[in-house]
């Protein structure tokens, strides 16, 4: 197998998902690119994982919007800043058709959730209207969730939510207005929905913003059961990123 993927290598060489540069290793960034990228390291807001001030320890610390609104979810982590190449490797999975994307980023999830993981841990995509997904084709939450779980050795189920009705896109809205835009919008499944009881739920979606939406899967999956529910989002918006 390693000498069939060296040959191939060879015919089709390894490019960097973000300027196709050639690289050694298939689904990865360049050197120039992953030092462009805002990846977020060191002190970590501990329910959504934005970036603190100061100093790691083995306490708990939260940002701002995570000590002033009452989060459903426990902990959270997320693996880069929604800006520069961060935000264009977002839009390209998400309005881009790069699907190559998912991999990778499903790796770089994989290690910023490792606090949070658990063996038992059922790994959640944030779902998606059947309207918009007739139209878009796919979730790419559903796609960071299935590679997530792929590289994580974890259990998968892409429908235990489901969005009852389409709601407006969150961009413009103020948080008040996001929170009640999703508000009531998301059920579990009718059938996958059982999946829930009981059981460590890791939701996973793309950006993380006032987390209006991942509030709102969260309060659903406690409500059937769930014993608890944490956060992993690709990127994260920060005030002052």
């Amino acid at each position: 197998m390693t000498r069939m993927q060296s040959a191939l290598s060879l015919i089709y060489p390894h490019q960097c998902v973000s300027c196709d540069v050639l690289v050694e290793q298939g689904g990865g960034l360049c050197g120039s690119c992953w030092r462009d990228t805002p990846f977020i390291s060191g002190l970590v807001c501990d329910s959504c994982g934005t970036p603190l001030m100061g100093q790691e320890s083995d306490r708990a610390e939260h940002c701002d919007d995570c000590l002033t609104l009452e989060r459903p979810w426990g902990r959270g982590r997320s693996v880069m800043l929604y800006r520069d190449r961060g935000r264009r490797l977002v839009l390209a999975l998400k309005h881009g058709d790069r699907h190559d994307i998912a991999r990778p980023a499903a790796g770089w999830m994989a290690r910023a959730a490792a606090p949070v993981i658990r063996p038992d841990t059922l790994v959640v995509p944030v779902p998606i209207h059947w309207l918009r997904m007739l139209k878009r084709r796919f979730n790419q939450a559903a796609l960071l969730a299935t590679a997530l779980g792929a590289a994580a050795r974890l259990q998968v189920s892409t429908r235990a939510l489901a969005r009852t009705r389409r709601t407006d896109l969150q961009d413009g809205k103020s948080p008040e207005q996001r929170f009640a835009n999703v508000a009531g919008s998301i059920r579990p499944h009718a059938k996958y929905g059982a999946l829930l009881d009981g059981r460590h739920i890791l939701l996973v979606d793309d950006v993380m913003t006032t987390g209006a939406t991942l509030a709102a899967c969260a309060e659903v999956c406690l409500a059937a059961g769930a014993q608890s529910v944490d956060i992993v989002t690709l990127a994260r918006v920060a005030k002052d990123a």
